[in-house]
C-alpha cells in the first residue's frame, strides 16, 4: 500500500510532539502522498514543532478556543491550497484539577472548558472546513474507550469524549450530502502528553497493554494508518463510525 493520499491537501489538527498520534497520523499521510498542514495553537508549540518537521509541511496558527482565530487560519487554508480533501481533530484538553479529581468533583468551569476543547472543536472546525472540501472529503477525530466505559481516572475526558463521539455521528449526517464523511478512531492507550496528565497514567498504560491481543502496544504509526485509510478513497463507504485501534483491548 502506498501513496493513497497523492493529489491530496491534509489538514492535522494537534501535533504536540514526536509521540503524538497526531504526529503519527501526519507521517503516515507525508509518506502516502499527501500535501500536510499542521495547526499549532501558539508560537511556543509552533517552534516545539519547527524541531522536527519537515519543510513540506505547512504550520499554521490555529486556537480552538477562538472562532475568529479558527475562521482565519481556514482562510489562509484556502488562499493557500484552494480546497481542503482531509482534517484530522486530534485536540482534547481538561485542567489538572478536573483531571486529578473524580467526575462528581468537576466544576461548571472544569466542565465547560473540557467540552469546548475537547467536543465542541470538532464542530467548529468542521463549520470552518466544509466551504473549502468542494470535492467531498473526509474528517477524523480521535476518541479513546473512556467514552463508553468508566475508565479509572479517565474521569471528565470520558464525558468529553462520548460527546465528541456525539458529535461526529451527527456531522456525519448533516455532511454527507456534501461528500463529506466523518469518523473517529478509537485509540488504545499510548504514553503521549495528554495521557501523562491521567492520574496513574503508568498503571493505565500496563492494564492496556496486558489486555491487548499480543500483549503490545499499539503505536501511533498503526493508528496512523488507519486514518491515512479513512482520508482516501477506499473508505468512502465509511462514515460516522468508530473505529477500534487498540489491538482488541475494547474486547474485554
Amino acid at each position: 500500500m502506498s501513496e493513497l493520499l497523492t493529489g491530496k491537501t491534509i489538514v492535522i489538527m494537534g501535533v504536540a510532539n514526536k509521540r503524538s498520534i497526531a504526529w503519527g497520523c501526519a507521517q503516515t499521510a507525508l509518506a502516502q502522498g499527501a500535501k500536510l498542514v499542521l495547526t499549532y495553537q501558539n508560537e511556543r508549540i509552533k517552534q516545539s514543532l519547527q524541531r522536527f518537521v519537515p519543510d513540506e509541511a505547512d504550520l499554521i496558527e490555529c486556537d480552538v478556543a477562538d472562532d475568529d482565530n479558527i475562521a482565519q487560519t481556514f482562510t489562509t487554508i484556502g488562499e493557500r491550497y484552494g480546497k481542503i480533501n482531509g482534517l484530522v481533530h486530534a485536540i482534547a484538553f481538561a485542567d489538572k484539577e478536573t483531571l486529578e479529581h473524580g467526575l462528581v468533583s468537576t466544576s461548571r468551569a472544569g466542565y465547560d472548558l473540557a467540552q469546548e476543547i475537547s467536543a465542541y472543536s470538532l464542530i467548529a472546525v468542521a463549520k470552518a472546513a466544509q466551504p473549502l472540501m468542494t470535492d467531498g472529503g473526509s474528517i477524523v477525530t480521535l476518541t479513546y474507550f473512556g467514552s463508553e466505559r468508566a475508565v479509572p481516572h479517565y474521569n471528565m475526558m470520558g464525558v468529553a469524549k462520548a460527546a465528541l463521539e456525539s458529535s461526529m455521528r451527527y456531522l456525519a449526517s448533516e455532511l454527507g450530502e456534501q461528500g463529506i464523511r466523518v469518523n473517529a478512531i478509537s485509540a488504545g492507550a499510548i504514553k503521549t502528553l495528554a495521557v501523562t496528565g491521567i492520574k496513574d497514567h503508568g498503571n493505565l498504560l500496563k492494564i492496556s497493554r496486558e489486555r491487548t491481543v499480543d500483549g503490545k502496544d499499539v503505536t501511533v504509526t498503526e493508528i496512523g494508518n488507519v486514518a491515512a485509510f479513512l482520508m482516501s478513497d477506499m473508505a468512502t463507504g465509511v462514515t460516522g463510525d468508530v473505529m477500534y485501534v487498540d489491538k482488541g483491548v475494547h474486547l474485554i
